[in-house]
């Protein structure tokens, strides 16, 4: 009995830390998560004045690739990565001049268009204060890998309004299949502290409930699943495409700096043969889905284009404001084809793509009902988790750690980066693969024929 009454005090003292220190956490983050949306939000508007701001964009890259490549190349690329990479390789640490190097980047990159999202820069600001808070506290590696885990949940759940959405991602993101317990209970504290303070700061968050849906039966759950798998497909080609620009990118060897120049003047050229709604964060383009807007089939594929070419050249900001764009868009297409209601899988686009593209169905699952309403949540459920297991062993932040296989039939390493990670097949899932080709090629014929 005795013996049981200490293991109850010592739990009841560690709970008491988390619970301060993840509130700590959650303030700070909330704070400094709110000034600087504030501070995007005006430069956006003050460069909204002028009509050809994108033409700056070469500027913007040089600029942003310059003061991250001599004064924090920490902050390089879309900030989650390397929080991811920084908690695997380096137990937290952050140097702190990473967080005001990425607002100023960011900043620049987002003000003149370039195609980028905002949430890099807020899990940066939550893993950089909450480092140097584990600096001042003394912490080892265990307890500094715990605090930043929080501070990324912060930074997600103030950044887009999801306080239980973030506190998940922030335990989620950093294993393929696995979830981070022991960070749960903090991670939860610190994420609804501060979507909070950015709340009662006077922080707008998007909500878009969809009250409206149809009885849940046989043929809804098929369209679920078939929505799925295609978001699944989507999702995979958006990281092949961020791949492709990481590889065209390096083949460049040039000064840094000079990349950026090469990256705007791209996007410039770009834009006169697509159009200028891929640039910047591309938030009507969003809203116009999710209220019955029919894109057509091609803006996800340009929007996925445009952000690799801005995060690869030397641009600088997150990647999930984008993923959105091409779930919302690549919804409101399969919604048209079929002749579905377009909002309702818009909205289950927007998640799905998170899903799969992040490999977090579980906090993809929990956003859609944070966004859109609970009733949703059967289709957006079973949609999110088949798009992660459709896009298969990739992932748009390649430090993530393989837990487990996404089938029993593919072989990979468990424990490695996913970048690292090889999938092997046997004879009879080669004989598989084939006939998969063969469909979807078949699929592609009836869809030419039928245009």
């Amino acid at each position: 009995m005795k013996s049981r009454l200490v293991e109850e005090s010592i739990l009841f003292v560690s709970v008491l830390k988390w619970l301060v220190l993840a509130t700590l956490t959650g303030l700070a983050v909330g704070l400094a998560t709110t000034g600087f949306l504030f501070l995007l939000a005006l430069t956006i508007k003050i460069a909204g004045r002028f009509p050809y701001t994108h033409l700056l964009l070469p500027v913007a890259f040089f600029l942003s690739a310059l003061i991250v490549k001599y004064l924090a190349p920490e902050a390089e690329g879309h900030g989650t990565e390397k929080v991811i990479e920084a908690v695997h390789r380096r137990a937290g640490r952050i140097a702190p001049l990473v967080v005001p190097v990425k607002l100023v980047a960011t900043i620049v990159t987002l003000a003149v268009g370039g195609s980028a999202g905002k949430e890099g820069p807020c899990a940066q600001i939550g893993a950089g204060l909450s480092s140097l808070m584990a600096d001042l506290f003394r912490f080892d590696d265990s307890a500094r890998r715990k605090l930043v885990i929080c501070g990324i949940s912060a930074g997600f759940a103030s950044v887009f309004g999801t306080p239980v959405a973030g506190a998940l991602f922030g335990v989620e993101v950093l294993f393929i299949g696995g979830i981070l317990y022991d960070v749960l209970l903090p991670s939860f504290i610190a994420g609804i502290t501060a979507y909070h303070v950015s709340a009662s700061l006077g922080i707008e968050y998007f909500r878009h409930p969809i009250t409206v849906m149809p009885v849940f039966n046989e043929m809804v759950l098929l369209q679920a699943i078939i929505a799925g798998i295609f978001f699944g497909i989507c999702s995979a080609i958006l990281i092949e495409i961020l791949d492709l620009g990481k590889s065209l990118f390096s083949r460049l060897h040039i000064w840094p700096p000079l990349k950026g120049v090469v990256g705007g003047v791209v996007l410039v050229l770009l834009s006169l043969v697509s159009s200028k709604e891929y640039f910047g964060l591309g938030l009507e383009s969003i809203e116009s889905c999710l209220k019955g807007g029919s894109p057509g089939w091609y803006p996800f594929l340009w929007k996925s284009v445009f952000t690799s070419v801005t995060l690869n050249s030397g641009g600088s900001g997150g990647i999930v404001t984008p993923i959105f764009f091409v779930g919302a868009t690549s919804g409101a297409f399969y919604a048209q084809v079929l002749g579905l209601d377009i909002p309702t899988f818009a909205a289950i686009g927007l998640v799905s793509l998170l899903a799969g593209a992040a490999n977090t169905p579980i906090a993809a699952s929990i956003m859609a009902i944070e966004l859109f309403g609970p009733t949703i949540a059967p289709y957006a459920s079973v949609a999110c988790v088949l798009s992660f297991l459709m896009t298969g062993h990739r992932s748009v932040y390649p430090s993530q750690v393989l837990r487990v296989a996404k089938s029993a039939s593919i072989d990979v390493h468990l424990g490695e980066e996913i970048q690292d990670a090889h999938a092997e097949y046997s004879p009879r899932e080669s004989a598989l693969i084939a006939f998969a080709e063969r469909f979807f090629k078949a699929i592609g014929r009836w869809w030419r024929a039928k245009q």
